[in-house]
């Protein structure tokens, strides 16, 4: 299929595309930002996403503080053009090297080479790996709009299905990680790769416990408070990781779909949280 008739509009900066979008909506359209559009065109070319003018942002990227990635004291930020592929080629350090090894889950490297993170998270696939990431590492979303700049912490941003926090007049300018984590892993089960996450998780250990972060049974990634607290309970390893994905599992209440049953989602939760948790628990011993 192919997307419904819409017009073409390229903003020079982040001004002038907050502008255009005030403009257009107060004119009774329906715009949207396209960076990559590795998401959106293929929801338009099956119309299940119909915006009547898109405002192109590829000129922006002449800006270096929206293509470029940033140590921000003990965080790390990520401008809004950065791709997934300048993502997972950079040296993050061992803190957050999990975002350039979750970046192989995502598509294929034409995918990656065009997606941005950004792009992603205001996207709200719950199954993305980047909402995913985002709630693991306690992401703060930086939009710039008409009332000004708001910072959006993560654990606030995902409201449900491809419905996020970010204003129609607001445009994304960075993603700062800012929970660093020596110990995490995200892993995924998808029929082929490259595909869609049919369910996805993403976990970190520390000292005190760890956190747990599923995409694929709700409508938005969700944090798993149940098997946090198995985590902050005993000490790390085969009988507590077990103990930690049953209780993921059981937290699970996803109908099912074509993808897949409730119970068939459980099942891959419980599978996906052993083995991230495996993962995880196995960079920090090798270090």
């Amino acid at each position: 299929m192919k997307p419904a008739a819409f017009a073409y509009h390229r903003a020079h900066d982040v001004p002038d595309a907050i502008g255009l979008l005030g403009e257009l909506a107060a004119a009774g359209e329906e715009p949207k930002l396209i960076a990559g559009g590795q998401s959106l065109v293929p929801m338009m070319n099956f119309r299940l996403a119909r915006p009547t003018a898109l405002v192109d942002l590829g000129p922006l990227r002449r800006d270096p503080a929206l293509t470029g990635l940033r140590r921000a004291g003990a965080g790390l930020e990520i401008g809004a053009l950065v791709t997934h592929r300048a993502v997972e080629v950079a040296k993050l350090g061992p803190d957050f090297d999990v975002l350039s090894r979750a970046m192989r889950w995502v598509g294929h490297l034409p995918i990656r080479s065009r997606g941005t993170v950004a792009g992603s998270i205001v996207h709200g696939d719950a199954t993305a790996e980047w909402c995913l990431l985002a709630l693991l590492l306690d992401a703060v979303i930086v939009a710039d709009g008409s009332g000004g700049r708001r910072e959006i912490p993560a654990a606030e941003m995902f409201h449900g299905f491809y419905t996020t926090a970010v204003e129609p007049d607001e445009v994304v300018t960075a993603v700062r990680f800012t929970r660093p984590s020596p110990r995490p892993a995200l892993t995924e089960f998808a029929r082929r790769h490259g595909d869609f996450a049919i369910v996805d998780v993403a976990v970190s250990l520390h000292e005190d416990g760890g956190r747990v972060v599923v995409g694929g049974v709700a409508p938005a990634p969700v944090r798993v408070p149940e098997a946090e607290a198995v985590l902050a309970a005993g000490d790390p390893g085969r009988d507590l990781f077990a103990a930690c994905a049953d209780a993921a599992a059981a937290a699970v209440d996803q109908p099912g779909d074509a993808a897949g049953s409730s119970a068939y989602r459980r099942r891959l939760t419980r599978t996906l949280v052993v083995q991230a948790l495996h993962q995880a628990w196995e960079k920090g011993v090798t270090r």
